[in-house]
């Protein structure tokens, strides 16, 4: 009996992979890098990656993995956002995110460093930009000043950020025990 094999699927390559072709050209150019030096540069940071491999990155003939992104932002020194989004000339030029479709430049690069949900809905901004910290960041990277480091807050902000937690939890945005866990300090009695 013969086994049929079904053809594997072309690989589809969106917005954000063109851009990181384009930015990876971009950079290995400004800094300079040959195909064949960037790959030498990557065996050293210990992700080997082929010439053959790096053009067809640039041709995006070839994905890139969250690894691969990874190494290509350490031996450019620049951020993995550096690579995942175009530089535009102005923060107005719309930009395309696979999976958040087009918005302006600001927007994208503001969630790409982490400051911001990529898209809010009307009404709930401050809760998406709560949850957005709370679930992606660290602690101590946490803004507005009511998600700051312990002992920096004073008691009436600590108020404050207690009541938006209540208010947060009460409408199903997060669990209020979690909540307690993550910032202890604002549940203390004092």
């Amino acid at each position: 009996m013969s086994e049929t094999r079904r053809p594997r699927a072309a690989t589809q390559y969106g917005s954000t992979a063109a851009n990181v072709a384009a930015n990876v050209r971009r950079v290995r150019e400004l800094r300079g890098l040959s195909i064949y030096s960037l790959s030498a540069a990557l065996e050293k940071v210990g992700r080997p990656i082929a010439p053959s491999a790096v053009a067809k990155i640039e041709r995006q003939e070839r994905q890139v993995t969250v690894d691969d992104l990874s190494a290509l932002a350490v031996v450019f020194g620049v951020s993995p956002s550096a690579l995942l989004l175009p530089l535009t000339p102005s923060p107005k030029d719309t930009v395309e995110v696979t999976g958040g479709g087009s918005m302006p430049a600001s927007d994208a690069w503001a969630w790409a460093q982490g400051r911001r949900p990529l898209l809010l809905k009307e009404g709930f901004e401050q809760t998406q930009q709560m949850e957005h910290q709370l679930y992606g960041l660290p602690q101590w990277l946490r803004e507005p000043n009511y998600l700051i480091l312990r002992g920096e807050r004073t008691p009436d902000q600590l108020a404050q950020v207690r009541q938006k937690y209540e208010f947060l939890a009460s409408i199903g945005g997060a669990s209020l025990d979690r909540l307690k866990q993550l910032d202890p300090e604002a549940f203390e009695e004092g």
